[in-house]
């Protein structure tokens, strides 16, 4: 049984780790452990810049003291976290820029909770990795930094996040938890300690490999399930069909899966399928479905950039030195989050055309932008022009339905609306 004693460190305070050390922090004392020391400033004044945590949510529980019996202390000292004895790491796993998984912020992770543990703690990773990371990558690092040995002087457990930015509805107390550990002790350790925070339950694994594989494929998936829809809106675009239109009276039929075409971006799943794929490929495998998937997904930038490019020269514009206006940049709608957007792809296509190109999102940062970009967003709709030769709708922000693009267009504009938000006879084109 999970006892209240337990002391709980959360390393990576992003959309995965404040959600889940606020909810922990009400029960246990939890320390939040983030190495950047903007975002610990913000989070220590009770604000969080990434919407997923409410501000006065976050302030009911944070504390000053290390001593304190629960509350959430935040910190980018790593001498805090040798208090605790259970250490839940929610670092980023990225991919590079070949696709390749890239490793760093979790063996970084893992050697900062290897300088901090003591005989008898436990670590549990939520980080998406691919099956076996975790005890073949993972462990040795704290081992080596502890001088401990594995399910004798400490133990290990994954417990897979499943958190979806901007979603309100579905918070991490409400979705389901997958858990595992290292042994059958730690593992129900692990699962009752998951119950005392998660509503809406937990499923535990009879395995750490389980666990892992459980994860990477719910987003390949869905990466897969999407890429088959974009698939169908290349092709019904051909056959001048609309695609909208199509899923509409699929969708009446009882086990038909409903799924959108887009763009597929953010830190799931646009990079979770590469973890799976290059597990695949290490072991002999190739895998031609997740890697078609990504193929298809990865394409859709360019491919509604070229389409918007091929309408314009057929209302007879002159592509160098037009403007485009790109609303949108966030890899989702109504959400901050501009973590792998794939919204650049159709920027750089459309510039690689000669054309000038606006982008105003009213949900990210400027700053954030610019540094991960390059961009210079518009800060309002005031800064916008007023003749603009193609309209981009590339992200369904709920704000983009009070602009009016009909004082923002030229008479030869042409509309494309990648997310179908806008009514069907007030645009040139939607996927």
């Amino acid at each position: 049984m999970t006892h209240s004693e337990d002391k709980i460190a959360i390393i990576g305070l992003g959309y995965v780790g404040l959600p889940l050390a606020v909810e922990f922090a009400k029960k246990f004392f939890v320390v939040g452990f983030d190495i950047n020391k903007q975002r610990i400033r913000e989070l220590n004044s009770g604000v969080d810049k990434t919407l997923e945590v409410d501000n006065d949510n976050l302030s009911s529980v944070l504390t000053n003291d290390l001593n304190a019996d629960k509350g959430l202390y935040i910190t980018d000292s790593l001498e805090a976290l040798s208090v605790t004895n259970i250490y839940i790491v929610t670092v980023p796993t990225p991919t590079d820029a070949l696709n390749k998984p890239v490793f760093t912020p979790l063996v970084k992770a893992s050697e900062a909770v290897g300088n901090a543990m003591s005989k008898g703690d436990i670590v549990i990773y939520e980080s998406t990795v691919y099956p076996g990371a975790t005890e073949d990558i993972c462990i040795p690092v704290v081992e080596k930094a502890s001088g401990l040995i594995f399910n004798k002087d400490f133990y290990a457990g994954y417990s897979p996040e499943r958190i979806n930015p901007g979603d309100k509805h579905h918070t991490v107390t409400k979705i389901l938890k997958v858990t595992s550990g290292s042994t059958p002790e730690i593992a129900k350790k692990i699962d009752d300690l998951y119950k005392t925070v998660i509503t809406a339950g937990t499923h535990l694994a009879p395995s750490i490999k389980v666990a892992e594989a459980a994860k990477v494929i719910e987003n390949s998936q869905r990466d897969i399930n999407i890429a088959f829809v974009n698939e169908l809106s290349k092709i019904f675009r051909l056959l001048d069909i609309d695609t909208k239109a199509v899923l509409e009276a699929a969708g009446t039929k009882w086990n038909f899966l409903k799924f959108s075409p887009g763009l597929v971006g953010g830190h799931c799943i646009g990079v979770d399928p590469y973890y799976l794929a290059q597990k695949a490929i290490e072991s002999g495998y190739n895998p031609e479905i997740i890697l078609a998937g990504r193929k298809m997904n990865d394409s859709m930038g360019s491919y509604v950039s070229t389409e918007t490019v091929k309408m314009m020269i057929n209302k007879g514009a002159t592509i160098k030195g037009s403007n485009a206006l790109v609303l949108g940049i966030t890899f989702k709608e109504n959400c901050p989050d501009i973590r792998n957007s794939r919204v650049i792809d159709i920027i750089e296509e459309l510039q690689s055309y000669h054309v000038n190109v606006d982008v105003y999102d009213p949900w990210a940062s400027k700053e954030e932008v610019n540094h991960e970009y390059g961009l210079e967003l518009k800060s309002s709709t005031t800064e916008l022009k007023p003749n603009y030769d193609a309209i981009i709708l590339a992200v369904s922000h709920k704000e983009f339905l009070e602009i009016s693009l009909d004082n923002l267009k030229s008479d030869k504009c042409v509309i494309f609306d990648v997310k179908s938000l806008l009514p069907h006879d007030t645009v040139d084109a939607r996927l």
